[in-house]
C-alpha cells in the first residue's frame, strides 16, 4: 500500500508549512506574514516616497494588475520578513499577494471595509534583485524551494496555454457543486472519488463512485508559457556543453520574451513529475524530478531589447565623450583591437567599423535599412583570421562564433523542436538569432555546404529569419553584423588567375559583405623579421611594443562600443552626400571598363549595396567619435577603406596587357568552341587531363582556365569533386 501515496502519484503533493512544536498556530503566522507584507505596501517610504503604493495606483489605474517589488528594500524594512520570503518564497508569495490584494481594494473602493477581498482583482507580485547570479550549472538539490536569480539566453518559449487556478465540480447526481483550489500548475488534480454533499429533501443519498466532472466555463484560469534558457556563451567553460533549463512563467510574465532574447530571471527553483517519470521504461526510478525555475521576476537586457535605455553612470559618459574628442582616437581605437596581431592596421579599422556599426532606418513606407556591416576576410593560412575573429567575439558586447563546416542551415537560423512534454512544436533560435543586436564571427566560411551558406542570404541583407515549417510560419529578427573568415579556393592565393578564380563564392552572397579583404602572405624579409620579432617578444616575455602601446582595455571598449551604439545615430551631411553619389557612379564606370578590357564578368558585383555599404562605414566612423552628421573626412576615410577592399578584390589578378588582350580573346574563344564540340551534354572529363591536351596542341594555361570558367558562368559547365572535373550540363 505504501506505493500507492507519496510523489509517484498525480496527486498534488503537500506538506506541512511550519515546524511540529508550530503547527497549532501556523495559521496565526501566517496572519501576521500578511499584515507585515501589508505593512510594508503601505509604509515602505524611500526618499519621501510611498514607492510601492504609488507603484499599485499607477498600475491599478492603467489596469495592470502587478506589483513590482525590490528585495533590497523588503531588508531594509524588514530583515526577517526578507529572509522568509528568500528561503521559503512558495509559502510567503500567496501572503504578498494576499496583502497586495488588500491594498488594490483599498485603493479601488471608497468603502473598503464594506467590501470583501475576494471583489479585488488578483494581483501578481514580481521580484527584482542585486542579489549574485547563480550559474545554472552550479543549482542543485540544495536549492529547492528557494529563490535563485540567474542569468542567461532564452532559446525557446512556447504558445501560451490556460493554467487553472481554481477548477469548478459538479455531482452529475444531486448537481453538489464544490470548488476546489489548484496549488501546483503542473501536477494533476486529484479529483474527489465520493460526493460529500448534502442529501436532497425526500431523496436518499444514493450518488455513485467518481460522480464530479468539471464545469470548464466557470474554472478559473490564467496564462501560462513554458521557456527554456541556456547559459551564455561566454560563461560556458571550455569544452563543456551548454547547459539549459525549463521555466514556467504565467499572469504578467507571459509574452515578454523570444527566441535571441538576453534575460536575468529571478525564480522559485521547483521539481516536476513529468510523465516520462511514470513511463514503463522508468518505472523504477523512485522519486526521481526533473527541475524547473517557476519565474517570478523577469529583466530583459537593455543593451539588446531597447538599446536608448542602456544604463550609464555619469561618471562613464563623461569619460566616454573626453575619448571621443581626443585627437587620433581612431588610430588608437583600431590600434587597440587585437594587439597581438602584427601588422593588418586597414583590417583592424574595417573591423572597429563593423563593432559601431551604421545608422538603422526606417523608411516611411515601412522599410528597413540595415545598420550592420559584414566583412569578409579572404586570405592565406597563417595571416591571423581566427585569432581576429577570436577577439571580436571576445570586445563586441553580443556576440557568437562558429565554425563553418560544424554549421548547418538550422544551427544559423533557427530549428523547430518537438516538445517531449506537450508534443507541440515550438522554436529553438540558432547563432544568428542568438547574436541579434550584436556579432556573428563565422570561421572557415569557404568549408560551408552550399545549401547551408544560402541560409543567411536573407539574414544578412534583410536581417530577419524566415520560418515555415511543421506547421510554424514565422519571422525572427536577425540584426547582427558578420565577421567571416575564408581561404581561396586552391588554399593560397594565386596572383596569375583572376579573382574569380580564386573566389568560390556566387555573387550573391558576394554583394551582401561590405568590405571584403584579401589578405596574401608576403615573402619580405624586412617584414619577415618584424613579425619575428613581435612574435618572439610574445612568446618570451608576454610583452610587445604593439601591446605597450595599447590605449584601451577590453572593458573600455565594450562598454564604449555599447554607449556609442546607443546614444549617436549619425546622418549624411549634404556635402558628404554629394562626395558619395559621384563616387558611385565613378567605380561603376570604372568596373565597366574593367570587363569590357577583360571580357568577362566582375567576380565581386559592384551594386547599389555597395554604395549603402559605403554609406554605413562613413556613418560608423562618424558614430565612433559621436559625431551627429557624417563629414567630408568620414566618406573620405570611408572611400579609402572600401578602396583598399572590395575595389582591390574586383581589381586585383585582372589587368591584362593591352597589346596582348585581342589574342587571348581570340584563343579563349577558340578553346571554349572546342570544349562544347568535344564535350557532349551529360558527359564529364578531367580537369588535368584537358589541359594537357590544349597545353600540348600549344594552348596557354591561362586561356584555358579563362575558358572553362567563362562556360561556368553561363552554366554550360560544371565543376564536381573539388574542381578536379568538369561536367557538361547545357548548351
Amino acid at each position: 500500500m505504501a506505493a500507492a501515496f507519496g510523489w509517484d502519484q498525480g496527486a498534488i503533493f503537500s506538506t506541512a508549512v511550519a515546524d511540529a512544536n508550530t503547527q497549532g498556530h501556523s495559521a496565526e503566522s501566517f496572519l501576521t506574514f500578511q499584515n507585515q507584507f501589508y505593512d510594508f505596501i503601505q509604509k515602505c517610504n524611500i526618499q519621501g516616497n510611498f514607492i510601492y503604493r504609488d507603484q499599485l495606483h499607477q498600475n491599478l489605474m492603467m489596469k495592470k494588475h502587478f506589483l513590482e517589488v525590490h528585495l533590497d528594500h523588503v531588508y531594509a524594512f524588514h530583515s526577517d520578513l526578507a529572509d522568509r520570503l528568500k528561503k521559503a518564497p512558495s509559502e510567503m508569495l500567496p501572503l504578498f499577494e494576499t496583502a497586495a490584494q488588500r491594498s488594490a481594494k483599498r485603493i479601488l473602493f471608497a468603502n473598503a471595509a464594506a467590501v470583501d477581498d475576494q471583489d479585488a482583482p488578483p494581483i501578481q507580485i514580481t521580484l527584482k534583485s542585486s542579489d549574485s547570479v547563480t550559474s545554472i550549472r552550479d543549482m542543485n538539490a540544495t536549492y529547492i524551494g528557494k529563490l535563485v536569480r540567474i542569468t542567461g539566453i532564452v532559446i525557446g518559449a512556447s504558445t501560451l496555454t490556460a493554467k487553472a487556478t481554481s477548477v469548478h465540480l459538479m455531482c452529475r447526481s444531486c448537481r453538489y457543486v464544490k470548488v476546489l483550489p489548484v496549488t501546483s500548475g503542473f501536477s494533476g488534480l486529484q479529483m474527489p472519488r465520493t460526493c460529500d454533499g448534502p442529501a436532497l429533501p425526500g431523496a436518499p443519498k444514493d450518488c455513485p463512485m467518481d460522480p464530479f466532472i468539471i464545469v470548464h466555463d466557470k474554472c478559473k484560469f490564467v496564462d501560462q508559457q513554458s521557456i527554456k534558457l541556456q547559459e551564455a556563451p561566454d560563461i560556458v567553460p571550455v569544452g563543456e556543453l551548454p547547459r539549459h533549463i525549463l521555466m514556467s512563467a504565467d499572469r504578467q510574465m507571459v509574452n515578454k520574451v523570444m527566441p535571441g532574447t538576453r534575460a536575468t530571471i529571478m525564480g522559485i527553483y521547483s521539481v516536476i513529475n513529468h510523465k516520462e517519470a511514470r513511463s514503463e521504461r522508468t518505472r523504477g526510478g523512485v522519486a526521481i524530478r526533473t527541475a524547473y525555475l517557476r519565474v517570478v521576476g523577469l529583466e530583459v537586457h537593455q543593451d539588446q531589447s531597447n538599446r536608448n535605455a542602456a544604463v550609464f553612470s555619469p561618471e562613464e559618459e563623461e569619460q566616454f565623450v573626453t575619448i571621443a574628442r581626443r585627437p587620433g582616437f581612431y588610430e588608437e581605437f583600431a590600434k587597440s583591437i587585437a594587439p597581438s596581431i602584427f601588422g593588418h592596421a586597414d583590417v583592424k579599422k574595417a573591423v572597429a567599423c563593423l563593432l559601431f556599426g551604421g545608422s538603422r532606418k526606417r523608411l516611411a513606407d515601412g522599410m528597413r535599412l540595415r545598420g550592420d556591416i559584414n566583412v569578409l576576410l579572404l586570405g592565406d593560412p597563417g595571416v591571423a583570421k581566427s585569432q581576429l575573429l577570436k577577439f571580436v567575439e571576445r570586445v563586441a558586447p553580443i556576440a557568437v562564433y562558429t565554425s563553418g563546416k560544424g554549421s548547418s542551415a538550422a544551427g544559423l537560423t533557427a530549428s523547430v523542436i518537438r516538445d517531449p512534454g506537450s508534443r507541440e512544436f515550438y522554436l529553438e533560435g540558432g547563432a544568428m538569432v542568438l547574436a541579434d543586436g550584436g556579432v556573428v564571427c563565422i570561421d572557415e566560411f569557404d568549408k560551408m555546404r552550399d545549401e547551408d551558406r544560402v541560409a543567411i542570404h536573407e539574414a544578412m541583407e534583410q536581417q530577419t529569419i524566415s520560418i515555415a515549417k511543421a506547421g510554424i510560419t514565422t519571422m525572427l529578427n536577425s540584426r547582427t553584423s558578420v565577421l567571416a573568415a575564408a581561404n581561396p579556393v586552391f588554399g593560397r592565393y594565386d596572383d596569375l588567375k583572376t579573382p574569380g578564380e580564386n573566389i568560390d563564392f556566387q555573387s550573391t552572397i558576394l554583394s551582401r559583405f561590405d568590405m571584403i579583404f584579401i589578405l596574401k602572405d608576403a615573402h619580405d624579409e624586412a617584414s619577415d623579421q618584424r613579425i619575428a620579432r613581435h612574435v618572439m617578444g610574445i612568446h618570451r616575455q608576454n610583452v610587445t611594443e604593439d601591446l605597450n602601446q595599447v590605449d584601451f582595455d577590453m572593458h573600455t571598449m565594450r562598454r564604449y562600443i555599447t554607449y556609442a551604439r546607443s546614444r549617436c545615430s549619425p546622418r549624411l551631411g549634404e556635402e558628404a552626400a554629394e562626395r558619395l553619389s559621384s563616387y558611385f557612379v565613378r567605380i561603376r564606370s570604372e568596373v565597366r571598363a574593367l570587363e569590357q578590357k577583360t571580357g568577362s564578368r566582375a567576380a565581386v558585383p559592384i551594386t547599389v549595396r555597395q554604395l549603402e555599404a559605403v554609406i554605413r562605414i562613413s556613418e560608423s566612423l562618424a558614430k565612433m567619435t559621436l559625431s551627429p552628421t557624417v563629414r567630408e573626412d568620414h566618406v573620405d576615410e570611408a572611400i579609402r577603406l572600401f578602396q583598399l577592399s572590395t575595389m582591390h578584390a574586383v581589381e586585383s589578378g585582372s589587368v591584362v596587357d593591352d597589346m596582348s588582350m585581342g589574342a587571348l580573346r581570340s584563343e579563349i574563344r577558340q578553346v571554349e568552341d572546342e570544349i562544347i564540340a568535344r564535350l557532349p551534354i551529360g558527359s564529364q572529363t578531367s580537369v588535368a587531363a584537358m589541359l594537357n591536351d590544349f597545353t600540348a596542341r600549344g594552348m596557354t594555361d591561362a586561356a584555358v582556365h579563362r575558358a572553362v570558367r567563362i562556360l561556368a558562368d553561363r552554366g554550360t559547365l560544371q565543376f564536381r569533386h573539388q574542381r578536379r572535373v568538369i561536367y557538361r550540363s547545357g548548351a
